[in-house]
């Protein structure tokens, strides 16, 4: 990592930076969820709130008429005032309310009934929250089943369908009714099960709720060829092979009724942040950097640097015109792309969102106005489209992606008209993203004119969009079909963006402390990774975990002075005698004890691996002497008489070094594989820390201090267990074979040892990686060999041992193509 030179800097570093980068592979039963079982509870749930909401909507609009009187009820107005402000935490895209909020005086009335139920950190809340089936914060994506919620889907069936057990409780309550031992552990067994069971149906409901309320089709994701593709709110363009984490895809998947893919768990995770700060030089050019100047220096302590322009810009951009819904909205944008290509002048008109793109693709063809759409689902024709787009007449209708990376040229004819015009349909989060749009228009001193369309059901009006503009709406009073246009308005939307802007800036360095924490972890293990991928420093890492492992067992037991656990845990994990008597054990201090312990665990191992290397030097010598033409790789089986792993071995290295270059395979196989296992465990549990550390909030104490403080606990241990199973690995493997080295010269003992030379195809987890060298002429037919089998034999149609959740027939069962 010594330099990275970024194209268009700010989308990669910024826009792209809320989500990490993450690696994931096939979890073990993955294929197992409850997601369409489940789904018609959801879907009963949702309809009951959409009907609650129609209810309390109709009270809203009848209630708020008093605004309109001459002496209005302040009561009824109040009451009202509520009704509003649930049918918003219930279903705040609710399409009728979004348009009764662009209605005068409602959009202040919800602000104030908000303010007064938001007073004294919410207290009254609860009063809001208990009509309601389940509450949505739409503004940080979260959602939250109430009480009455809770009975709908529960059913009288099950009333605990929804509750999690209380185990602590429930343990007590068992060890209190004096049952037997083997009674007791049975109990506890269905206990654990239920448990399990039922945080995995709260898991799967919440998800398939936020699929169904916070998730909209053809906005936040597409449905294509029978699969759900994520659309990235940034480009619009497709984010072909990602998915949501956490069941959430899966959950969408059961929404729009295509096949669910099985589950995934992560196996390494990094955010964009920490990728980048690898790297030594970091530098990146783009044209929207000047907003993001803060957190650009903040972040990767980059600077910005404005270049000017080759040529003095001559687009006309104007201030924004403001509508009271979208219905009119998109009405004054046809009679704008009507007006422009009047003028034979090309329109590139931007959207927010696949969803408008066609909207106003039908528009348009009602009108018979022939025009290109450029989105997500079309986005293979993305340069046809974008070069045909400067010519006289043409009309494009495009998301996002077009204001990236493309440069427009202009036909004939057109620089005499006005140039290129672009039409905005809506504010985006960014301010970023509304200048890329504006920035196709105008290059090199071309002529161009961009104008953006706002109504107030807009999703930024609505989220973002101050007190002010909705008191001066009402005060104006727009009529129907009515426009305004006045810079003041367009200062308080460009500050609604700065708003979102630091919300999301908010999102990402509150991502990145969290990963800051995984960082310092990462760093130590994928340092340990690398040496047992390259072999460097092996003989290091494998002193360090003897003597780590010499510390726990004298920790454990040097100060409870007890001699006989002492000697217990030595054969147990290092497979040694005590190499002191009891006196000095009482007498000698732990600091003495821990390097006698580690310098006879040292011995051994080196004694170890001598023999093995001689117990194997038989083999290779034979292999390689008489076979060296057919095989580069040696394949031989290790166990500890828990766990068997198959070693790959040079040949040619393992017959030099007379077998220790097969012990230093050994090392390095045995660590990778359990540094791997290990490392996808510990992130998990990262994961589940990382949630559950949020309810720290209601004790008023910060959760990234306690996951600071948890995390280096769960690694202390995740480290501490990884090299024991290291150690003990390579302390105790041995060779399964019932033979001596020194009888092998007589062939009739051979015939054990014949089975450790397979390098192709009979060791199911290393098929791929030996391979064989042949020289020209006929090939002799080698003698059938057989693998040493030392567990059972994998059924062809039984799951595949290597976890890929295929049968082992289509999978390492397959039959190998012959070298």
């Amino acid at each position: 990592h010594h330099f990275a030179i970024i194209d268009e800097v700010d989308s990669v570093l910024v826009d792209d930076a809320r989500t990490p980068l993450i690696i994931s592979g096939p979890t073990p039963k993955g294929d197992l969820h409850e997601f369409n079982e489940l789904k018609p509870k959801i879907q009963k749930l949702y309809s009951a709130q959409r009907q609650l909401v129609q209810t309390l909507l109709s009270d809203a609009k009848s209630g708020l008429k008093e605004l309109d009187a001459e002496k209005p009820d302040k009561k009824k107005i109040e009451q009202a005032g509520l009704a509003l402000f649930r049918c918003y935490r219930g279903l705040p895209k609710h399409k009728a309310l979004i348009k009764f909020l662009s209605e005068p005086g409602v959009k202040s009335q919800l602000l104030k009934t908000e303010a007064f139920y938001l007073q004294d950190q919410g207290k009254k809340m609860p009063e809001v929250d208990q009509e309601l089936f389940f509450t949505i914060d739409e503004k940080n994506n979260g959602i939250e089943i109430s009480e009455k919620g809770i009975d709908l889907i529960s059913g009288s069936e099950d009333p605990e369908f929804y509750i999690m057990p209380d185990m602590g409780s429930m343990i007590a309550e068992l060890e209190a009714a004096g049952l037997d031992e083997k009674e007791m552990l049975v109990k506890k067994d269905e206990m654990m099960r239920d448990y399990s069971v039922k945080s995995e149906r709260i898991h799967t409901i919440n998800q398939l709720l936020k699929a169904y309320t916070l998730f909209e089709k053809d906005v936040d994701y597409v449905v294509m060829d029978n699969k759900v593709k994520i659309v990235d709110e940034q480009t619009g363009r497709i984010m072909e092979g990602r998915r949501y984490s956490d069941g959430l895809h899966q959950a969408i998947e059961s929404k729009e009724n295509v096949k669910i893919e099985a589950a995934t768990q992560t196996y390494a995770t990094i955010t964009l942040q920490n990728y980048f700060r690898m790297y030594h030089k970091l530098a990146g050019m783009t044209g929207t950097a000047e907003t993001e100047a803060g957190e650009l220096w903040d972040i990767y302590k980059l600077d910005v640097v404005i270049i000017p322009t080759n040529r003095p810009i001559q687009r006309d951009d104007r201030e924004d015109l403001i509508y009271k819904t979208k219905r009119e909205k998109y009405s004054a944008i046809i009679e704008e792309v009507n007006e422009m290509r009047a003028e034979g002048r090309p329109v590139l008109v931007g959207t927010t969102n696949v969803e408008v793109s066609e909207l106003l693709s039908k528009m348009l063809k009602m009108k018979n106005i022939n025009h290109q759409v450029l989105n997500a689902k079309l986005h293979q024709r993305e340069a046809d489209i974008v070069a045909e787009a400067g010519k006289a007449g043409t009309v494009t209708i495009a998301t996002n992606m077009a204001g990236r990376g493309t440069d427009i040229k202009l036909g004939e004819g057109v620089k005499e008209a006005g140039g290129l015009g672009i039409i905005g349909t809506e504010r985006h989060d960014s301010r970023r993203v509304d200048r890329q749009l504006r920035g196709r228009s105008g290059r090199q001193g071309d002529p161009g004119s961009s104008q953006f369309f706002v109504s107030l059901e807009d999703d930024l009006m609505r989220l973002f969009g101050s007190d002010r503009i909705a008191k001066m709406m009402d005060r104006i009073g727009l009529e129907d079909g009515e426009v305004i246009q006045h810079s003041m308005i367009t200062k308080s939307i460009e500050r609604a963006q700065k708003k979102v802007e630091e919300n999301n800036f908010g999102i990402r360095k509150r991502l990145l402390e969290y990963d800051d924490v995984m960082n310092s972890q990462r760093e130590v293990i994928y340092k340990r990774r690398k040496n047992a991928l390259h072999g460097e420093r092996m003989s290091v890492d494998i002193s360090n975990m003897f003597f780590s492992m010499s510390q726990q067992v004298v920790d454990y037991n040097h100060e409870a002075k007890d001699f006989e656990n002492f000697k217990l845990d030595l054969l147990r994990s290092f497979s040694i005698e005590s190499p002191v008597d009891k006196d000095e054990f009482d007498s000698i201090d732990s600091k003495g004890l821990t390097n006698k312990i580690y310098e006879s665990a040292l011995d051994s191992y080196k004694r170890k691996s001598a023999v093995l290397a001689q117990k194997a030097w038989p083999i290779i010598k034979d292999v390689y002497e008489n076979q060296s033409d057919k095989y580069k790789n040696i394949v031989v089986p290790f166990t500890d008489g828990n766990k068997t792993m198959n070693v790959v071995a040079n040949l040619q290295k393992s017959y030099e070094s007379e077998g220790r270059e097969l012990i230093s395979e050994v090392e390095k196989g045995v660590t990778l594989s359990l540094i791997d296992n290990s490392w996808k465990e510990h992130l998990r549990e990262m994961d589940d820390l990382r949630q559950s550390v949020q309810n720290a909030r209601y004790e008023q104490k910060d959760p990234l201090l306690i996951y600071k403080l948890e995390s280096y606990d769960l690694f202390k241990t995740m480290a501490d267990k990884m090299n024991n199973e290291i150690a003990s690995f390579l302390l105790k493997s041995t060779i399964p074979l019932n033979v001596n080295a020194q009888t092998s010269n007589t062939r009739a003992s051979n015939s054990d040892l014949e089975k450790a030379k397979t390098s192709r195809t009979e060791m199911p987890e290393f098929a791929g990686r030996s391979s064989s060298n042949q020289q020209g002429g006929a090939p002799q037919q080698p003698q059938k060999l057989q693998p040493v089998r030392v567990e059972k034999k994998v059924g062809r149609n039984e799951p595949c041992p290597c976890g890929s959740g295929k049968k082992y027939k289509q999978c390492h069962g397959r039959p190998q193509a012959s070298a």
